[in-house]
């Protein structure tokens, strides 16, 4: 696809629940994918570096310390991050800073219903959070395709829908 063109999905499901010190977001996206497939795009560094807001400096599908890299533009920050749990292909949880990421995939007809679970220590970020992997995961779908964009990272995001995303989520949270 000519990146030029593309445009974000229509906003997806989300809802916030209480988390311990913070607030999870859950973010629930239904992709046409298998859950092996989709499995390999959460897992596989060098496919996490076509969509993912970071670069994994080790294949995530197995328990143990990792590094993932926020990217925006010529910034990078690494980050610790620790593999919880990997349970092929439908389980994934890991730290990423202070952040915790639990995504689960569920099979769908020949697809995948993919739930992610984002908590963070300030409930406000959550739309922009949901916001950023909104983008992200449209991404992902693309690159899953065989028709990808390349990662759209950082402030990049805002010249492909970001604003727009963060300002809908925030009502549909109840954070506007």
């Amino acid at each position: 696809m000519d990146r030029n063109a593309f445009r974000p999905s229509p906003p997806g499901e989300v809802r916030a629940e209480p988390a311990d010190g913070g607030a999870t977001l859950v973010f629930v996206r239904d992709l046409r994918h298998p859950p092996a497939a989709v499995w390999a795009a959460l897992t596989d560094p060098a496919r996490l570096a076509e969509w993912a807001p970071f670069l994994a400096d080790r294949d995530l599908g197995s328990p143990g310390a990792a590094v993932l890299t926020m990217v925006d533009g010529e910034t990078a920050i690494p980050a610790s991050a620790t593999v919880r749990r990997a349970e092929p292909p439908h389980l994934l949880e890991y730290t990423w800073g202070d952040d915790l990421l639990r995504w689960e995939l569920s099979p769908l007809g020949s697809g995948t219903r993919l739930t992610l679970r984002h908590t963070v220590a300030d409930p406000g970020v959550l739309p922009m959070v949901a916001a950023g992997w909104h983008l992200c995961l449209d991404v992902a779908d693309r690159l899953l395709d065989g028709d990808p964009v390349g990662p759209i990272r950082g402030a990049e995001a805002l010249d492909f829908g970001w604003s727009e995303l963060r300002d809908t989520y925030a009502d549909r949270l109840g954070k506007g």
